[in-house]
């Protein structure tokens, strides 16, 4: 027997519901867990054409766990939230080396690998498994919060806790797979944060939000908090042939792994830095129109100083973290927003 509210979801997908995603096609438990980590954060029409590109160079989990992890985020560059990447990598060698490269299925299991919550190893069990674990994604999040009125921020414990009660509640025992899907598919196409279609809605009649006619109130919106404002200079470092020089970031933190302009304090710290490792003239060239990046937890404002060699550098610098790049050359690693955004600025 399958509850009220989970039969007509279930009606509803069967008619309306997406079933020509991509990682619906043969959705074992690789394809699903790649899709649901790209989907975080990031709406399904900007990660379908980075996923199709990462399934054809990274048709497995052994295959990913094997790469260098300059090319899982290369492949990745410009989705953002390059911790996920990481993840993913990190994820796909703890899976190679302590389950034999088959995902386990156990949902407790599954949420000690990095970048794994609840609610994504959850999604991952049910849509390849058939499962019945309920999700809690940003979509379903604001289904249930219309449709019992739980007011507040999501984010916050007491009403997450209440979030997780009616997932858990509604969950059916049967067809859990197409179930997990059509409440994704709801909050994607109907219940959408801004003009929900209501009236196409097949839990209208039992919605508080709809009955109060006020359903933008729910869930409450995130508290306001401003954000810090940062500076720096990036240093674009041009010798003779035209090519930058790139350091290799630390493999946490912003733009974790990727290949970035060197960042300095100031000019004074810039210049020291220079001194030390050119024993020659440098020549602040160009100030750049400052690049504006905001981050989570802060604003970062950064001003691109070009600074020419006037001697050829043979090669100084080359290897341990450090290359010299040239735009349009191929390159296998990830290169950082900021790189990106400067040549984009030059074509």
């Amino acid at each position: 027997m399958i509850p009220e509210f989970a039969n007509k979801v279930l009606i509803w997908f069967d008619q309306h519901g997406r079933k020509d995603l991509p990682w619906q096609q043969h959705p074992t438990p690789y394809r699903v867990w790649v899709s649901e980590i790209m989907l975080q954060q990031t709406q399904v029409a900007t990660v379908i054409p980075y996923y199709g590109r990462f399934m054809q160079r990274f048709p497995d989990v052994l295959t990913l766990a094997d790469a260098p992890q300059d090319d899982v985020l290369k492949l990745w560059e410009g989705l953002g939230y390059y911790s996920r990447a990481r993840n993913l990598h990190k994820t796909a060698q703890r899976v190679r080396d302590e389950y034999a490269c088959v995902f386990p299925t156990d949902r407790a299991d599954m949420e000690t690998l990095s970048g794994i919550g609840r609610s994504t190893a959850a999604a991952i069990l049910s849509l390849s498994h058939g499962q019945a674990h309920a999700i809690l994604d940003g979509n379903v999040k604001r289904v249930l919060a219309r449709y019992h009125a739980v007011a507040g921020w999501s984010g916050e414990p007491r009403t997450l806790k209440q979030l997780w009660e009616h997932a858990e509640h509604h969950l059916p025992t049967q067809r859990n797979a197409d179930y997990t899907q059509a409440m994704m598919d709801m909050g994607a196409t109907l219940c959408t944060r801004s003009k929900p279609l209501c009236l196409l809605c097949p839990l209208q009649d039992g919605c508080k939000a709809f009955q109060q006619g006020k359903p933008q109130d729910y869930p409450g919106k995130r508290p306001k908090k401003d954000l810090p404002e940062k500076t720096a200079l990036a240093l674009l470092l041009r010798n003779n042939d035209g090519e930058l020089l790139l350091q290799h970031r630390p493999p946490t933190g912003i733009w974790g792994g990727l290949w970035s302009f060197p960042e300095f304090a100031d000019e004074t710290a810039m210049a020291d830095w220079l001194a030390q490792h050119f024993a020659q003239t440098c020549i602040v060239a160009a100030r750049l129109p400052t690049l504006t990046h905001t981050f989570s937890h802060y604003r970062l404002h950064l001003q691109p100083l070009q600074v020419d060699l006037d001697a050829h550098p043979a090669r100084i610098m080359e290897g341990n973290g450090w290359l010299w790049y040239k735009a349009d050359t191929h390159f296998t690693g990830g290169l950082s927003a900021a790189v990106r955004q400067f040549f984009q600025n030059i074509e």
